[in-house]
């Protein structure tokens, strides 16, 4: 009986050390895999929004740590430079107030503080409504390349059921105006000169 009961733990242990080592192993397996994509996304994302750039843009990159979208952040900053002078910088925020929660974002901003473009790294938006921020599912994120702080003027950065110019997708509102207002803020606080106090 004692026998029986002792094997019966020995194959217990056995199978839970298994177990566990099996499962460490997938989620070092698994974090790598989804790492390497999120940076093989950031890449693509940032040629999207410049693509004439001869440095090394992702080992140029420095962070900032500041209060951005109502939230201290980090923020990652990638300047776009052609023989030796930067013309453009990407900022890589969150904004926290999307839909279902935050949202990544990638911004491009030339040095005349011209918007070169706005793109989604990550988020949780609704699949079908708020996942039209995506340039696979629509080119609404599209619009803001050539947007800066007056064009339009601060009172029509706004989705128009709020009194603005952008227009809103049928049945999902939140969205569009929290890059909308992303957009803007990070306008905004690159217009303080604050992202580049680390740029040369």
């Amino acid at each position: 009986m004692i026998k029986a009961i002792l094997k019966s733990g020995m194959l217990l242990l056995v199978f839970t050390m298994v177990s566990i080592l099996f499962v460490s192993w997938t989620q070092d397996t698994t974090q790598e895999k989804i790492q390497y994509n999120e940076e093989q996304l950031l890449i693509k994302r940032l040629a999207e929004l410049v693509s004439n750039y001869d440095n090394d843009i992702l080992k140029e990159k420095y962070d900032q740590v500041l209060t951005l979208h109502g939230i201290k952040q980090t923020i990652g900053i990638y300047p776009a430079k052609r023989n030796g002078q930067t013309f453009a910088y990407l900022v890589e925020h969150t904004y926290p107030n999307g839909y279902n929660g935050s949202i990544r974002l990638l911004t491009g901003i030339s040095v005349d503080e011209t918007l070169l473009g706005v793109r989604v790294v990550a988020h949780k938006e609704t699949p079908g409504l708020g996942d039209k921020i995506e340039t696979r599912k629509s080119d609404w994120i599209k619009q803001f390349t050539g947007l800066s702080l007056s064009n339009p003027t601060q009172d029509n950065w706004k989705v128009k059921r709020d009194g603005g110019v952008f227009e809103a997708f049928t049945g999902a509102t939140i969205t569009p105006r929290a890059i909308v207002t992303a957009s803007y803020q990070v306008l905004e606080l690159f217009n303080k000169k604050s992202l580049l106090i680390k740029a040369k």
